[in-house]
């Protein structure tokens, strides 16, 4: 017969016992977790609960303290912060893979071949889109004519974006309903390419792209749900939880949140609207938005255009065209008075500047409203080509040059044509600009580049393309270390957008937002950077993504 204070004592045990393991959603052992906090510390387990990190520490300690309904061994793997995107475009991006794909193809006719696969396979098509083409990587570098395409699609209108969206071949067709066909229109900021017969050769440059892209047909909610979702598959894949989404309308936005509150759409947002009237009219009015998912607090204004298309601003003409500058994609009093309207309101200022004019441009605009020590984390998308005697202007008011490495390494093969030998040398300087405040952001630019964040690492830490070129690296003085290449695609680039309280590192408080990675990156060898594969995917706790 037991003693009746042995069963006391009994009682007493168990209940201090279950008081002390407390029920968890989730509880990760046996790992390396990077939490990339202010001392970039590293830990062995994580607790999760209520999609955010109630706990971090030792193995012991932990183990000791919870049960959990799923609890995972990680087996000595690294587990990172996820992966923040600066700069991208998540809702054009999943567009994108629903038209005709011409990344990376090295002649135009093989593209124009695809375009012809795309449209027997999408007969139902009314116009026929696609994105990808680099005159860069044809034989002769020269630009296309829509010739081809005329012939092969004389009834349906094709226009077809070149990478990095800045430039465009429309076919007659489509160059007719936007009523192109037979007028030569000057316009700022942009160009409609004339052949010697005195016709549309179809190429459009910058704005005048949107004078066709405007009347393809509206996209519905069907639609963009399709899109969304399917960039989203994508994007955990790569260890994205977050991403800044670059130039979105206003209905745009509405069509993220909506399927966000319905639970459809996990991926994390933060909005840059887009430079239009119709989007100042609806937020300057309506203050910033935010949910758990969504944030909206930035205008992305464009100052020039692309380096490649030879649309960017430059103080000096192109080194490989005479005689030729670039262009501005609005007049300098425009920016001027969008920065004395943002001032006043709590909304960023981001400035896409490619070019070493445009840059010089916004840098002194944004000082002339900026005050010194301030914290509004004003920023210059790209800045690209930088005069080496603005670097300062950076720094002077805190102004945030927001950097997409992979720029870089695509672009080394042909920049200096454009840039020459010594305003190449202050072009894709990262380390220079990460020097101005301490931190530098990083985005991948998707779709213009490829989506891959260890793309990413590769270019601002090795210098290097996915080819290992060059050898010794692209001008390796402005590499960056590991350490501050995982800052950038975390903590640094949730900083720019104003979440560095809830996202971009594992502590505390903060949102479970994590990846799982079959290898260091703070280790591995620099060759075998891009095997490393994401093993799994958490938004909130919640495991979106696991590998095969």
């Amino acid at each position: 017969m037991f003693n009746k204070n042995y069963i006391v004592l009994l009682f007493i045990t168990t209940l201090l016992f279950s008081c002390t393991n407390k029920s968890v959603d989730v509880l990760i052992f046996n790992a390396k977790i990077y939490t990339v906090d202010d001392s970039f510390s590293t830990k062995q387990a994580m607790v999760v609960s209520g999609g955010k990190i109630i706990d971090i520490g030792s193995n012991d300690a932990i183990k000791q303290k919870y049960t959990a309904k799923e609890v995972i061994d990680a087996q000595g793997k690294a587990i990172f912060p996820g992966f923040f995107d600066a700069h991208a475009h998540f809702l054009r991006f999943g567009e994108s893979i629903f038209t005709a794909q011409l990344y990376g193809v090295n002649s135009w006719d093989s593209c124009v071949s695809i375009v012809k696969s795309f449209a027997k396979q999408n007969p139902t098509e009314v116009w026929i889109l696609g994105r990808g083409w680099d005159q860069n990587l044809f034989g002769n570098k020269q630009y296309p004519t829509n010739d081809q395409l005329n012939l092969l699609f004389p009834n349906t209108p094709v226009l077809l974006s070149r990478v990095d969206g800045h430039a465009a071949i429309a076919n007659n067709k489509a160059l007719e309903i936007a009523g192109l066909l037979n007028k030569n229109i000057t316009l700022v900021g942009g160009k409609i390419e004339m052949g010697a017969n005195g016709k549309p050769t179809g190429l459009l440059i910058d704005n005048a792209v949107e004078l066709v892209s405007s009347k393809v047909p509206k996209a519905t909610s069907k639609d963009y749900q399709k899109w969304l979702i399917a960039a989203q598959e994508k994007c955990v894949e790569q260890g994205l939880t977050s991403i800044t989404d670059c130039g979105l309308m206003a209905n745009e936005v509405d069509e993220i949140d909506a399927l966000q509150k319905a639970n459809k759409l996990q991926m994390k947002l933060h909005i840059m609207l887009s430079d239009a009237t119709v989007n100042y009219n609806i937020y300057l009015k309506k203050g910033i938005y935010k949910t758990d998912k969504l944030l909206v607090n930035a205008f992305k204004i464009y100052a020039d255009g692309a380096l490649g298309s030879r649309g960017a601003c430059l103080l000096k003409h192109y080194s490989d065209r005479p005689n030729w500058r670039g262009f501005l994609l609005n007049t300098p009093a425009h920016f001027d008075s969008v920065a004395s309207v943002l001032i006043n309101s709590p909304f960023q200022m981001c400035t896409h500047a490619i070019g070493d004019s445009a840059n010089k441009l916004v840098l002194d605009i944004y000082n002339k409203y900026l005050p010194k020590n301030n914290d509004k984390r004003w920023r210059i998308e790209h800045a690209q080509a930088v005069d080496a005697i603005d670097f300062n202007k950076f720094g002077q008011s805190n102004i945030i040059p927001s950097v997409q490495p992979t720029h870089a390494t695509s672009d080394m093969y042909w920049a200096e044509e454009r840039l020459g030998k010594e305003r190449i040398k202050t072009a894709y300087a990262y380390k220079a600009l990460l020097d101005q405040n301490g931190w530098l952001p990083l985005g991948t630019d998707f779709p213009v580049e490829d989506i891959s964040p260890f793309k990413t690492f590769l270019a601002a830490v090795i210098r290097k393309d996915a080819k290992g070129f060059p050898t010794d690296g692209f001008q390796k003085e402005n590499a960056i270390t590991r350490e501050q290449a995982i800052r950038g695609m975390t903590i640094w680039a949730a900083k720019a957008a104003f979440l560095e309280k809830e996202t971009g590192s594992l502590e505390i408080g903060k949102k479970a937002d994590f990846i799982m990675l079959s290898d260091d990156l703070l280790t591995i060898e620099a060759s075998k950077i891009l095997n490393i594969k994401v093993l799994a995917t958490f938004i909130d706790g919640k495991r979106l993504y696991k590998s095969k």
